[in-house]
């Protein structure tokens, strides 16, 4: 009975398959890329929509900015932006200042985007930071630079 069983499946790697832009009988247009159906929703739409819903600045968003940035930021760039958290006294690499002229003049968005997709030595926080939240902490690291600007008063 076992060979029976076995001999059914010799042709179990090498199944037919149709190529994305193949022609196929199956459908009736005749080709195996089919439009979406009506009504089917994007799965990344809604991330695309929020990330370019930036808020206002408000007095709340920078407050909530702080709280998050606390917690997922400053183990690393440290309370004040400069780049000297806990965990370079501990040998990881040092992240930048958030007060040099490069990040200074970097636009919003390159806050948010570094959030969500990391750069350099630093992985994406976006599993980990909800879209409005990277919004709130790129507007407290706004909050951060402009306590350097000559005449600011000490944000600590």
């Amino acid at each position: 009975m076992l060979p029976l069983l076995a001999g059914g499946c010799d042709n179990m790697v090498q199944q037919p398959r149709y190529d994305d832009y193949e022609r196929a009988r199956l459908f009736p247009n005749g080709m195996v890329l089919q439009h979406p159906p009506a009504g089917t929703i994007d799965r990344a739409a809604a991330a695309r929509q929020a990330a370019a819903q930036r808020p206002a600045m408000t007095l709340p968003l920078i407050q909530r900015g702080r709280e998050r940035f606390n917690i997922n930021c400053a183990p690393c760039h440290g309370f004040a932006g400069d780049g000297d958290g806990m965990i370079v006294s501990r040998g990881f690499p040092q992240p930048p200042s958030y007060h040099i002229d490069r990040l200074r003049s970097a636009p919003d968005g390159h806050f948010y985007d570094v959030i969500s997709n990391g750069y350099g030595v630093m992985y994406s926080y976006a599993d980990r930071v909800e879209p409005r939240d990277r919004w709130a902490i790129t507007a407290y690291i706004r909050a951060l630079q402009r306590t350097r600007q000559p005449g600011a008063p000490d944000a600590r």
